[in-house]
């Protein structure tokens, strides 16, 4: 039988999916379930990983995609797995899942505020090494257990994150890539792989590891029971995969260093790949593992981009929702119309809701617009949503300037995807900013794209992930920068930093609040 296909599974956020591809990188079927990360109410900020309940809803995504296709499962040449990063899983020494909680948890605020009050030059330190600050890592998490599980911590044998748990179920056998175990601040980056240092320097355990393996490899293949629970066959080989946004880079052809991705969702992430594993002298900005060996990437995340856009659309977009209900219109289109009508620069007018990344020392304003007229013909609702769409492009310009200040590289264009590149109007505005193309792809949603292109290299069927980008990958556009445009921006984006670095320092002063603060940060009083 022909093994013409490739299984991409993908564990996000909010949802666990399945994702069917052929050798061409064509999506031919997708199966998608809902799960929650449950708080528990003893510890605020708490988000619970499922394991029990998330599994069979994997299982059933899985079976549902093959049989949605019509193949055969012995028809899929390879399996490999991709996941939301920073998660993590504990096992026993049985190899039962024990403990785990998901991206968003936060539960940690004590333990981090402890090893800075105690070791105030340590993240400084780790970041050197590991490229990780205290503020999404994994370090604090497990300082946390310690703390507040005894039980659960003296029973750990093994530390997993989602990706592997995945591979862990269909093969029995456990081990850590460095795309993706790489954000846990345990890693030394350069040597891609566990730095016990690290741990032995806050007073954790270094017998918890397990090996690693790097992406695109051969894991294992499907056992029986990964076969009984999901329906695909017995033999069939399970390849490394690695992170969601570093595989989201895999699927959009960001392999090579000086390549660079912008993924445009609730957050917004740039990524700049490099070909050392060398941190910012600065400590700014966060340094992952490619999923590409020998490629390591520069990250810097705008908070909530995505969730503005949701937020203005349902409390001030009440007319363009009843004409798209009539209409069937995409009610975003109805606002790009208008806002297209509205000059670079929104009249004057800016907004501050995330800053450019400073990772070590990490706080968003409270969401302010600024600068606006009692005008309605200058001012109105479009120009309010025209400000959001300009705010996400300035603080990725931020990020350009940033790895480009730690680097002294940047890319000669950028490839824009996710769910904010469907939107015409923000790929233009957002080469106008950065005064440099942007090309997006066919397909948008790249993870999985990226996790079936990884299974087909470690299936022999490309060469390499760039080999596999080149056969997968397809182009829409490319949005080439409007010189009149991008001057009105290079004279609004250092005002817009002023702007808002007063609006931090309010916030400073207890007169307003953080939209977001980090860990372990108080507002100064």
């Amino acid at each position: 039988m022909n093994k013409d296909y490739l299984l991409a599974i993908d564990a996000g956020t909010g949802s666990v999916r399945a994702v069917l591809f052929d050798r061409k990188g064509t999506q031919i079927g997708v199966a998608q379930r809902e799960w929650e990360h449950l708080s528990d109410p003893r510890f605020p900020g708490s988000m619970n990983f499922d394991w029990t309940t998330n599994w069979p809803l994997a299982c059933t995504c899985i079976r549902q995609v093959v049989r949605e296709a019509g193949i055969s499962p012995e028809a899929i040449a390879a399996v490999s797995t991709t996941c939301m990063r920073e998660g993590i899983l504990l096992y026993d020494r049985d190899g039962r899942e024990i403990w785990g909680c998901a991206n968003v948890d936060s539960r940690s605020t004590d333990e981090v505020a402890q090893l800075v009050r105690t070791q105030p030059d340590l993240e400084k330190k780790l970041y050197a090494i590991s490229g990780e600050a205290f503020a999404l890592g994994a370090l604090p998490r497990l300082l946390w257990v310690k703390n507040k599980m005894p039980e659960i911590y003296e029973k750990t044998a093994r530390i997993g994150m989602f990706n592997d748990w995945l591979i862990y179920r269909l093969t029995g056998i456990l081990s850590v890539e460095p795309s993706n175990g790489s954000t846990t601040g345990l890693f030394d980056l350069k040597k891609r792989t566990w730095d016990p240092a690290v741990a032995e320097s806050v007073g954790l355990r270094t017998d918890i590891f397990p090996p690693v393996s790097e992406c695109g490899r051969k894991a294992a293949e499907i056992n029986e029971q990964g076969a009984a629970d999901t329906g695909l066959a017995v033999g069939t080989p399970v390849i490394v995969g690695g992170g969601d946004s570093q595989l989201g880079c895999v699927g959009v052809g960001v392999v090579k260093p000086n390549q660079a991705a912008i993924f445009g969702g609730s957050f917004w992430q740039y990524e700049y790949n490099t070909d050392s594993g060398d941190t910012d002298p600065d400590c700014r900005v966060r340094v992952n593992c490619h999923a590409v060996p020998g490629v390591w990437q520069y990250e810097a995340l705008a908070f909530n981009p995505g969730l503005v856009m949701r937020w203005f659309r349902d409390g001030f977009c009440q007319h363009e929702a009843a004409i798209a209900a009539q209409t069937g219109e995409d009610i975003y289109d109805l606002m790009n119309r208008e806002a297209e009508k509205i000059p670079a620069g929104s009249n004057g007018m800016m907004c501050t809701f995330s800053d450019v990344m400073n990772f070590t020392c990490w706080k968003h304003a409270s969401p302010t617009f600024t600068n606006f007229s009692i005008d309605p013909k200058l001012h109105n609702r479009y120009t309010f949503y025209r400000a959001i769409l300009e705010n996400a492009a300035l603080v990725t310009r931020g990020h350009v300037d940033l790895v480009r200040e730690a680097t002294g590289n940047m890319p000669s264009e950028v490839v824009f995807a996710g769910g904010a590149s469907k939107s015409p109007l923000w790929c233009q505005i957002l080469a106008d900013v950065l005064g440099l193309p942007v090309r997006v792809p066919v397909v948008k949603e790249a993870t999985a794209l990226g996790a079936a292109i990884i299974a087909g290299v470690g299936a022999g069927i490309y060469r390499d992930a760039q080999d596999g980008a080149e056969q997968c990958v397809r182009w829409e556009k490319t949005c080439t920068p409007d010189p009149a445009a991008h001057a009105v921006y290079e004279e609004m984006y250092p005002v817009w930093r002023e702007i808002y670095a007063a609006q931090l320092a309010l916030c400073d002063r207890g007169l307003t609040r953080n939209m977001w603060i980090a860990p372990g940060l108080a507002p100064l009083s």
